[in-house]
């Protein structure tokens, strides 16, 4: 299970950018404020699904307690398209520890603030 590597975004000046391609079951380390990019480099769509193993429910306000233990499925991601995801946004899916499961060939990273 790769883990997708943070790049520290704190501080002036450029820096290299880490980057890991996805084999399938993946993980990562979420802080808050972190940004997930992933870019389609592969030869077809892909659906990746993010998942933290301790999500189970979580109360939305208006709502009640939503079931979140299947994931968040990120959408479709067609060939040569890359899409951000500020995790801070997606939180209540990021609890213990992460896996990214459907993104065979996918290239991800993380910039960190």
């Amino acid at each position: 299970m790769p883990a997708i590597t943070a790049t520290s975004m704190g501080g002036p000046g450029p820096r290299v950018l880490a980057v890991t391609t996805l084999n399938g079951t993946d993980s990562l380390t979420y802080e808050p404020g972190d940004v997930l990019i992933l870019r389609n480099a592969t030869g077809g769509s892909l659906t990746p699904t993010i998942d933290g193993a301790d999500g189970t429910t979580w109360p939305a306000p208006g709502i009640g307690t939503v079931t979140i233990s299947a994931g968040l499925s990120l959408g479709a991601i067609p060939l040569g398209v890359t899409i951000v995801v500020p995790l801070d946004s997606i939180r209540a899916y990021l609890q213990g520890v992460i896996a990214i499961t459907g993104g065979t060939g996918l290239v991800g990273s993380i910039q960190r603030r």
